[in-house]
């Protein structure tokens, strides 16, 4: 499904992409990329890190609805053990993303702003769940309008031999955490774009820089005369 093009207003000269993938896809490392070429990056994930730090009356949601088990004695959120309710439970997921998806958005629209006023030629807006958000109508880019969508695809077992690698994480937990997001396959479907990250680095490498050069000529093309 291709992204609806936007209408160009007066001081409007930002192209707006949509990065996604699933978890243990490589889509930090695709973006971390993007962002050394060149384009202005607003991280999802790490706005909602930033959102939850101890104190914060995000945090202080979280606690009430899960439970004092999900705060560790630092005041920190105890991110395995919140991730070992919400990846098994519907409807538990629902109600974090109530608490966490208004604040995130309205962050992420406050940073979109201010990146056009800025003039960021290529603005990349890395959020996990965009095609989850977009299809259910809710979530962090339901109401952002991009001009393309990129989905960074793996096969399901390197997803898996990934989050077990880098997380420390049991076998079964990231097979949860895979089945708890939409399939990369139909993500993959909706994408315009798809950089498959299945090879080596330097092949990811290339397809993203390939990327980059396509979205620097869409952007020079959109832009007002």
């Amino acid at each position: 499904m291709a992204a609806t093009p936007r209408a160009w207003h007066a001081g409007d000269v930002t192209l707006m992409i949509g990065l996604s993938g699933g978890i243990g896809s490589g889509k930090s490392s695709v973006s971390r990329l993007l962002a050394e070429l060149g384009a202005t990056l607003i991280d999802a994930d790490a706005i909602v890190h930033e959102l939850q730090v101890p104190g914060s009356p995000m945090l202080a949601e979280i606690a009430a609805a899960f439970g004092p088990s999900v705060i560790g004695p630092d005041g920190h959120l105890e991110r395995a053990a919140l991730g070992a309710i919400v990846f098994r439970d519907a409807a538990a997921r629902a109600r974090l993303a109530a608490i966490v998806h208004p604040r995130v958005g309205a962050e992420i629209a406050r940073r979109v702003a201010l990146a056009r006023s800025a003039g960021a030629e290529v603005l990349v807006i890395d959020i996990p769940l965009l095609f989850e958000g977009r299809k259910a109508g809710t979530g962090s880019a339901a109401r952002l309008e991009f001009d393309a969508t990129v989905v960074v695809w793996a096969p399901e077992e390197a997803q898996i031999e990934r989050q077990m690698t880098r997380d420390g994480c049991t076998r079964e937990l990231a097979i949860d955490r895979i089945r708890a997001q939409l399939p990369l396959h139909e993500k993959k479907a909706l994408a315009d774009f798809v950089i498959d990250n299945s090879g080596t680095r330097e092949q990811t490498e290339q397809q993203v820089r390939a990327l980059w050069e396509t979205l620097r000529q869409k952007a020079k093309r959109a832009t007002p005369p």
